[in-house]
């Protein structure tokens, strides 16, 4: 007869992939130990074993969910309704950094150790990173005509408006005077109008 699972057996997954992503986003996959692991989780090596086979177990099981919920995030947030393609990419790029807070490890994990997964789940990961690529670059198409169909150059600047994106998370401080909406907005408008028009919007709203 099969185990049963305990009740509280998701709870216990999730704060597993909580601290697995703090400690591999400060010391890195190699170096940290599912001893160091355990010691975070209140709990022994032994007893992780009972969730999951193997480190590795644990970095997809972290990495696939936190590109599939930004995949969901981008999916939704293009489903809203927006009163021009401009807005509706504002509220994607807003929705896209809102789905990083508190989720700065788990991004950073994401950044440098998708190499130590195998090769099919590698594939897996990414098969996501590029369907978050697509929606962005038909919302930049849909926002700047010029684009449409401009297969040399559409995907260039899609990178670089989610390169504006997903590496804010390395000089943005939580608790500092610009807030994550207000970054958003102010790439979004760099992207579409130029640092003169977004420095100026920026400040128009900052007075508000």
């Amino acid at each position: 007869m099969a185990r049963l699972r305990a009740k509280d057996y998701d709870d216990k997954r999730a704060a597993i992939l909580e601290h697995a992503a703090g400690l591999f986003a400060t010391e890195g996959f190699a170096a940290a130990s599912l001893s160091r692991l355990a010691a975070a989780c209140d709990t022994s090596k032994a007893a992780l074993y009972h969730y999951y086979q193997s480190k590795e177990a644990i970095l997809f099981d972290l990495l696939d969910g936190h590109i599939r919920l930004l995949l969901e995030t981008v999916e939704a947030a293009g489903r809203q309704p927006a009163k021009d393609a401009r807005a509706r990419l504002k509220i994607m790029v807003r929705a896209l950094i809102g789905a990083y807070d508190q989720a700065d490890n788990e991004h950073r994990v994401l950044l440098n150790e998708i190499g130590r997964l195998a090769p099919d789940q590698q594939d897996q990961i990414k098969a996501m990173e590029r369907a978050i690529v697509a929606r962005f670059a038909a919302a930049i198409a849909a926002a700047l005509p010029d684009m449409a169909g401009n297969d040399r150059w559409l995907k260039p600047a899609t990178m670089s408006l989610l390169g504006m994106v997903n590496w804010h998370y390395t000089w943005f401080r939580r608790n500092g005077w610009l807030g994550r909406e207000a970054y958003a907005d102010f790439a979004c408008a760099l992207f579409l109008d130029g640092a003169p028009r977004a420095l100026q919007a920026a400040e128009a709203a900052a007075e508000v």
